[in-house]
């Protein structure tokens, strides 16, 4: 015999309670998103069909169009060589100017980058300096007894830095 005591009961319950608020807040919302995209998908299809059924038709006026009239037909497929030629000029003439800009502004990028880089390590180098200047000042006046000293070589060094960083 299965024994049933509170705590399995009230995993029970949690587990029914887990499954309606997933149900509730997430099966039905994903699968109206599913649907939508379903829906999505198959008007996308049925455009695409319905544009290759008229490129089809137009396929077939433009061949019976053109059956009767080679002269026609040969400065039609001239031009549109010519028109497709500048076309293709222009895009890569668009394309070249566009990639020109953005390897400018990534060099400009990449400088302003390295001068950032440079400042900040040069600020870390000071600071380096200062501590160790500070460090071998400090067993100096401890070991001279002299504070006047420290005090002036801190006021001297603190002046030079202030001085650099502006």
């Amino acid at each position: 015999m299965i024994k049933v005591d509170l705590s399995l009961l009230w995993t029970i319950i949690n587990l029914v309670v887990f499954y309606l608020l997933l149900k509730k807040f997430l099966f039905k919302p994903v699968m109206g998103i599913m649907e939508k995209r379903e829906q999505m998908i198959a008007d996308g299809l049925k455009n695409a069909s319905d544009r290759q059924e008229e490129a089809e038709t137009l396929k077939k006026e433009y061949e019976s169009a053109l059956s009767g009239a080679k002269e026609e037909s040969v400065k039609i497929v001239e031009n549109a060589r010519v028109e497709a030629k500048r076309q293709s000029d222009e895009i890569l003439a668009d394309a070249d100017r566009r990639a020109d800009a953005t390897i400018e502004r990534a060099r400009k990028t990449i400088e302003t980058e390295r001068k950032q880089a440079l400042d900040g390590v040069e600020t870390q180098i000071a600071g380096l300096a200062m501590q160790a200047a500070r460090k071998i000042v400090d067993e100096e006046t401890r070991k001279q007894g002299n504070q006047a000293i420290y005090d002036q070589f801190l006021e001297s060094v603190g002046d030079a830095h202030d001085g650099k960083d502006e």
